[in-house]
């Protein structure tokens, strides 16, 4: 069984919320978060993407390549049981809306680890590391990243100008990345990823998209109990597909195909998560969320329950990442159970 020393709401949360058009303080998060991803539900919005060490009015977005903008009536703080939002219809019109919510340290630091000082913000309990830097030379560099463990998932996007998202998984090969905001396989580049990661940095490569840019890069640790990133399963093409061990309920799960063309498909434990009524959003499309029956979230892990090429086709391979709502077991000895 997998245990865990604290709860899993302490460090990533979930939160629905209504826009009201105006100034709207969402509290219920649970936390001050350091890095939160806002997604329109019922119709077609970009997925808006803020952090700590950039300041909560930049945003950058994942269903594009372009770089970030500044708007203060989009997100305008951090607080601490949750963010407020300016009137903006993109993040707070009159629609519902979905928020994906991570607390790194609530404060930034200096990281003067390889090649070019980082600007992070760093839980290394969850592990989870926000990191931003510079980049002054056309050489292949390293980054320090301060979560004291190899990260199996290293999300990196230029923020001063238009380029893809570019994505590194436990199990790639030095030079693989895979693109967040399209839906291309993976792919191998010397320019993009130089090396593979350690527990104190992660190398970036020699392409144009890094030379005299300012980047970002969310880095992701698995934490037994509260995460598990770049696990793979097979699909089977069968709607009673495979079932994938996670060690606890799935909060937020993100599932990519990484061997085809396929989108980006993202489940949560509020929009209907579970008993066969779950929605999705797709994290490379604008796309109101759907309704399409594709998995349950259980106990211990999710159930694919479709046989769509999107997150179940017959022998190709699956890459996710999931956080957790609850573990099997936690400190309380408590024990998980299913809905």
């Amino acid at each position: 069984m997998a245990y865990i020393s604290f709860k899993p709401s302490d460090y990533y949360s979930t939160k629905l919320y209504t826009g009201n058009a105006g100034t709207n303080a969402i509290t219920g998060v649970g936390f001050q978060p350091d890095f939160t991803w806002l997604k329109k539900r019922n119709a077609g919005e970009g997925h808006n993407l803020q952090d700590i060490t950039r300041g909560p009015t930049k945003n950058i977005m994942t269903s594009s390549s372009n770089g970030e903008a500044t708007n203060a009536n989009k997100l305008q703080s951090f607080n601490s049981d949750g963010f407020t939002l300016g009137s903006n219809a993109e993040v707070n019109g009159s629609f519902n809306f979905a928020s994906y919510n991570w607390k790194g340290s609530n404060t930034t630091a200096t990281n003067t680890a390889g090649d070019v000082d980082s600007t992070v913000s760093v839980n290394t309990t969850a592990g989870i590391s926000i990191v931003k830097w510079y980049n002054n030379t056309s050489n292949a560099i390293s980054i320090g990243h301060g979560l004291g463990a190899i990260p199996d998932a290293v999300i990196v996007k230029k923020t001063d100008g238009t380029a893809n998202w570019h994505c590194r998984f436990k199990g790639f090969d030095a030079n693989n990345y895979i693109s967040l905001n399209n839906t291309e396989a993976k792919g191998s580049s010397t320019g993009v990823f130089a090396t593979l990661p350690t527990s104190t940095l992660f190398y970036t490569g020699t392409s144009s998209y890094h030379i005299n840019s300012n980047l970002v890069a969310y880095c992701f640790a698995s934490k037994k109990g509260f995460s598990k990133i770049g696990d793979t399963y097979q699909g089977t093409g069968n709607v009673d597909g495979p079932f994938v061990y996670t060690g606890f309920r799935p909060a937020f799960l993100m599932i990519k195909c990484s061997s085809a063309t396929e989108n980006w498909y993202m489940f949560d434990n509020k929009r209907a998560g579970y008993n066969f009524a779950n929605y999705s959003f797709k994290a490379n499309s604008t796309d109101a969320e759907a309704t399409s029956t594709y998995l349950e979230l259980l106990s211990n892990g999710f159930k694919i329950r479709n046989a769509a090429g999107d997150i179940n086709a017959n022998g190709q391979t699956f890459l996710y990442m999931a956080f957790a709502e609850q573990p099997i077991v936690g400190s309380n000895d408590t024990p998980g159970v299913a809905r």
